[in-house]
């Protein structure tokens, strides 16, 4: 029964420990209030505060507004479902990363770390040829990365640093964009802290 058909029959169960935090994150990464979402979804605050403390639990019509309204697939929450129990929290197979995002919006993330709980996250971030962020973001968080390949511009609080393959980075609580105006992905290993998505 490893189907999504049977995963959506099932998933009381199986998402019922992780879905609250995964949707505070969510939620918190777009800077959404508990009220903003239950007028996205029509259910009140207390409901969806329940659900983000882990005391009730979600139906998967209102899962897929949710999902809907943060451009991520259904089966987002479902990526623990078929995680064999030994492993849950510690080992995330690469064909099992959550994904956010997309290749034709510019910019696909994939979250390496096990869930959204602990203190950081681990992402991998595959920017496009042309793809930028073209106004400065800010996030209350530290941040630190890895280029892998390809290569990145990337301003640190109006400072251009111009990255290329093994090239590392760290910023704390720092306005930032970025821009790939190379030929090819750049792909980037990030670390954040706490964690946003």
């Amino acid at each position: 029964m490893g189907t999504a058909a049977a995963r959506e029959r099932d998933a009381p169960a199986t998402i019922a420990s992780s879905v609250g935090q995964d949707l505070r994150a969510l939620r918190k990464s777009k800077g959404l209030t508990l009220a903003d979402l239950a007028a996205a979804t029509g259910r009140s605050v207390g409901f969806l505060s329940q659900v983000e403390r882990g005391l009730s639990e979600i139906s998967i019509t209102d899962l897929r507004k949710i999902a809907k309204l943060f451009a991520v697939p259904l089966s987002w929450f479902f990526v623990n479902a078929d995680v064999p129990e030994d492993e849950r929290g510690y080992v995330v197979r690469a064909h099992a990363r959550r994904r956010v995002g997309s290749s034709e919006d510019g910019l696909l993330e994939e979250l390496l770390s096990p869930d959204l709980g602990g203190s950081f996250e681990m992402v991998r971030s595959v920017f496009e040829p042309g793809s930028a962020l073209p106004a400065d973001g800010f996030r209350d968080t530290k941040e630190a990365g890895y280029v892998v390949s390809g290569e990145l511009e990337l301003w640190i609080g109006g400072r251009r640093f111009h990255l290329r393959a093994g090239d590392s980075f760290r910023f704390d609580r720092e306005s930032h964009r970025w821009r790939n105006s190379g030929p090819d992905p750049a792909v980037v290993i990030w670390v954040i802290s706490p964690a946003v998505y």
